[in-house]
């Protein structure tokens, strides 16, 4: 049974993230039993994910401003200020972001935070000397929370490779 969850902005988590971008924790596995996460992320321009895929959750993303490419599978998309992305799992994606983007992120069901708390950081806590978020921390954060890197990120106008799709 879920039960209600409210929170101030002060109260919710933030993560540092690609780019050096923040994503604030909205909604998590925790708060909506499970059902829904919802994210909220601040990411400069040519802040990339690499190509990869979901096997537990779809993903939804809505460019609030500035704007994207996102990739699904072969197909290629622009999209700025209210465009929307539906990324559904075990379809290849990435995306690039070609300004500063205000983003929601939201998946179903909810445990994607666990992925970008394994490999982001709690800007609430003491930053180590020398952390970054590498492609190394993406993949094993990936591999332990049901997704997969295909590959690197993405520039503007390139196209997920042909192997990647499967």
């Amino acid at each position: 049974m879920s039960v209600p969850y409210l929170a101030h902005a002060a109260d919710q988590q933030q993560i540092e993230w690609i780019g050096g971008g923040r994503m604030s924790v909205l909604f998590d596995a925790q708060s909506t039993a499970g059902q829904l996460s919802v994210l909220r992320s601040h990411l400069p321009q040519g802040a990339a994910a690499p190509v990869h895929v979901h096997s537990d959750e779809d993903e939804m993303f809505i460019v609030l401003k500035g704007s994207a490419v996102f990739w699904a599978g072969d197909q290629r998309y622009e999209l700025s200020d209210g465009g929307v992305a539906f990324l559904p799992r075990h379809v290849p994606h990435a995306y690039h972001f070609t300004s500063d983007v205000d983003l929601l992120t939201l998946c179903t069901p909810a445990g994607i935070e666990a992925f970008f708390r394994a490999a982001g950081w709690d800007v609430s806590q003491p930053k180590p000397d020398g952390w970054a978020l590498t492609p190394a921390a993406m993949a094993t954060a990936a591999a332990a929370h049901g997704q997969k890197i295909l590959g690197p990120p993405l520039g503007p106008g390139d196209m997920i490779p042909a192997p990647s799709l499967g």
